[in-house]
């Protein structure tokens, strides 16, 4: 294990809590994001509207921003609701889906990144995207690369941004540009059904609402998904089923369960 605070801990203080956190995220993601934070223990809002995006982050704990369906609507409002998030000193994660594949997303991202994001978390070809190593990859909003490869790009940007940066993949990846672990948690079949990585945004969300440290919130909410599809794969087989046991776990697990089974090293 690494000298941070012990994901038990922070899954502790989420359930006893149960933080608001305010998630502007693609149409996709929407349900399992939420249904991921109520299982956890935490309280979702699904909230978008210019008109209110502002507000929202007043009263929630932390913000999260996914831009995998946005328009430019959707865009104001991210850019409106980070802008807010910064002046009263709210953490706030994004995740920039698909940010190789159009000159639009690349755009987004440059355009989100300027508001100073907490923690950034995506795969390793989104993260290679923000970074500038390259122009396009991926697959559409799936990555080419793996989170090894994608390492050194998201420490120096890290370094260079002040923030923490989550890269996931087989084994995932996260740094803040000084201090560096890796979570070996996960069943392949969390890569079979949509929206797990955006519900693990929105779980750092609640992780951070909590935990002060940044680093120590990315580490611990990406153990808590990791350790969920362990126990959901244990339980499931084929993707439905996964995705409803993957709930179950999030809502089973306990804070002795996760610092049992949490495979994290430097």
């Amino acid at each position: 294990m690494i000298d941070v605070t012990p994901p038990a801990e922070v899954l502790g203080r989420i359930r006893a809590e149960s933080p608001l956190v305010h998630n502007i995220t693609n149409l996709v993601a929407m349900d399992l994001a939420a249904n991921s934070l109520l299982a956890l223990g935490a309280s979702p809002a699904m909230a978008h509207a210019v008109g209110e995006v502002a507000d929202f982050v007043g009263i929630a704990g932390a913000l999260t921003i996914n831009s995998g369906t946005f328009d430019d609507d959707w865009v104001e409002s991210a850019c409106l609701a980070a802008h807010q998030a910064g002046k009263l000193g709210k953490p706030w994660v994004y995740d920039p889906v698909g940010a190789p594949a159009t000159a639009y997303r690349r755009a987004n991202a440059r355009r989100l990144m300027s508001l100073s994001p907490t923690i950034l978390r995506g795969n390793g070809s989104e993260i290679l995207a923000v970074a500038g190593e390259v122009e396009q990859g991926g697959k559409g909003v799936d990555s080419t690369v793996g989170a090894e490869a994608a390492a050194e790009a998201a420490t120096a940007l890290a370094r260079q941004e002040r923030l923490t940066v989550v890269i996931t993949g087989a084994t995932d990846f996260v740094t803040d540009g000084v201090r560096q672990a890796r979570i070996s948690n996960g069943s392949p079949l969390m890569a079979r059904i949509t929206a797990v990585g955006c519900a693990l945004t929105a779980l750092t969300g609640a992780a951070a609402a909590v935990e002060k440290d940044a680093f120590a919130a990315a580490v611990a909410a990406t153990a808590i998904m990791g350790v969920a599809g362990d126990m959901a794969a244990e339980k499931a087989q084929a993707p439905g089923s996964f995705r409803v046991a993957l709930l179950d776990a999030l809502y089973e697990m306990t804070p002795e369960e996760l610092q049992r089974r949490a495979k994290i090293a430097p």
